[in-house]
């Protein structure tokens, strides 16, 4: 006896409004976190903190995003995701104002930050309008993270060995930076083809990615300015 499955209109309907109301809430958050990100960028340049700070806000985010997870379907969670990347926009002001005391730091920045836009705006246009699956992705960019990571570390433990790491940070940056273009594809195919259903973590997933590419496009701009 055959059998088939029987999706109805209705619920073809209701799973269509769901994934509307998942990206409409998601690139809501996310502008909202991004402007308050700059703004707290902005206050961090104007104290100009020592760059240690910028070590901290990293340590202290990575705390942050484990407490977000648990807390992900609780009324902590939107407070808990604006105090994350308004901590985040805080540790990047040391990092820009160095780049703005180099010569030329002022375009560095700028076209550090016009990269950043055109890649996200335009990775973003291609998932949407090819409704491409990348989920395929997942495996290799977690294991990508996770090289990474153990490279990140070598290069805190290199420097206290007389090692000249200069060319490792720059092959490190393109690293982060094909990474999170990888990210980038993912995590915007996962939103709109109705995979993620929590809003708050695809705001934070794309928000790491879009910071991560503009820190590590800074380095590589910065770097190519002879900085």
């Amino acid at each position: 006896m055959a059998t088939y499955n029987h999706v109805t209109p209705a619920a073809t309907q209701a799973s269509a409004r769901d994934t509307n109301k998942m990206i409409r809430n998601t690139y809501t958050l996310l502008a909202m976190t991004m402007v308050f990100s700059t703004l707290m960028a902005g206050v961090s340049m104007a104290i100009n903190p020592p760059f240690m700070v910028y070590l901290g806000s990293v340590i202290v985010s990575f705390i942050m995003l484990f407490v977000i997870n648990k807390k992900q379907n609780t009324a902590a969670a939107l407070p808990l995701t604006f105090a994350f990347t308004g901590l985040m926009g805080f540790g990047i002001g040391p990092i820009i104002n160095h780049y703005l005391a180099v010569p030329n730091g002022g375009q560095v920045v700028m076209t550090a930050l016009g990269m950043t836009a055109f890649t996200f705006f335009g990775l973003t246009a291609y998932v949407m309008s090819s409704r491409k699956d990348f989920s395929f992705m997942g495996g290799f960019l977690a294991a990508g993270s996770m090289v990474l990571l153990v490279a990140m570390l070598a290069l805190f433990v290199l420097p206290m060995f007389g090692v000249n790491i200069s060319g490792l940070q720059l092959a490190f940056s393109a690293a982060v930076v094909v990474l999170m273009v990888g990210f980038l594809l993912y995590d915007t195919s996962q939103i709109i083809n109705g995979n993620y259903t929590n809003y708050i973590m695809a705001t934070v997933g794309l928000y790491l990615s879009i910071y991560n590419l503009f820190v590590h496009l800074l380095s590589l701009v910065g770097a190519f300015n002879d900085d």
